[in-house]
């Protein structure tokens, strides 16, 4: 959670050029990132793949106002709308960006090439039909920030109660390099999004740190099969209020328009 998934940063950027905020040049450039290219195959009226400026180009003349983000997982379809088809699809990425105003969505297939130590990543983005509908389970930005403030704390407490590597002198380290990141002026979201959004996502991703810490950090003092399944049972719930935090943010600038 640390990185932001490639579908917030195609929603956020794909946003700020429907706006008018941005170039289309500048909104495919940071919707690549470190990726090698980024391409778009399925669009109506396109026999092949296409690059990401035409494709984005080719959504808004179909209709498209607006892109949200899912960050689906198995028992949470988090943002999904539905066909079946595409919430399978969507469920094998683990995300997945649902268009506003037309009836489509892109799910990425990432494709890594090259020889080992030399692998440059491509990433094909399907576009399929979706249902319109309410995204599932998506709380308000109010919603998110007061369950990302009651989880960041209740983490805390859980996590040193039960001795876990991630609660300690390392986490606060890692937790401090995060925010000098952050300082530096490191951009969460595209232009046009309101403060809010850009401050639930940054404590979500904050959460996430934490989340991912104790994950990665061995099993602390929980060194019984039930003390890890305890510590396991505690993170689960504040994984989940993360990840819909998390769209609840990409998601601010379509919910903004639709409020007027």
């Amino acid at each position: 959670m640390l990185s932001e998934p490639r579908s917030g940063l195609l929603a956020s950027w794909g946003n700020a050029l429907l706006a008018g905020l941005v170039s289309p040049d500048d909104a495919a450039l940071a919707i690549v990132g470190e990726d090698a290219v980024h391409r778009v195959e399925g669009l109506p009226g396109e026999a092949g793949s296409v690059g990401l400026t035409l494709a984005l180009g080719r959504l808004r003349g179909l209709g498209v106002t607006g892109f949200r983000v899912a960050l689906p997982v198995p028992g949470h379809p988090l943002g999904l709308s539905g066909p079946p088809e595409f919430n399978a699809r969507a469920l094998d990425a683990e995300e997945a960006v649902i268009a506003s105003g037309a009836p489509y969505g892109l799910v990425p297939e990432v494709r890594e090439a090259g020889p080992a130590g030399d692998l440059h990543v491509e990433v094909v983005w399907c576009c399929l039909p979706v249902r319109e509908a309410p995204p599932a389970d998506v709380p308000s930005l109010g919603e998110a920030e007061r369950e990302l403030a009651e989880a960041l704390r209740d983490a805390t407490a859980t996590l040193s109660r039960l001795d876990v590597a991630g609660s300690g002198p390392v986490a606060e380290a890692a937790l401090d390099a995060y925010r000098a990141r952050a300082e530096r002026g490191r951009e969460l979201l595209a232009p046009g999004y309101p403060p809010r959004a850009v401050r639930v996502l940054e404590l979500a991703q904050r959460v996430g740190l934490l989340i991912s810490l104790a994950y990665e950090n061995g099993h602390g003092g929980a060194v019984s099969a039930s003390e890890i399944a305890a510590r396991r049972a505690a993170l689960r719930p504040v994984e989940r209020v993360a990840r819909r935090a998390q769209v609840a943010a990409y998601n601010a600038y379509v919910e903004g328009l639709e409020r007027g």
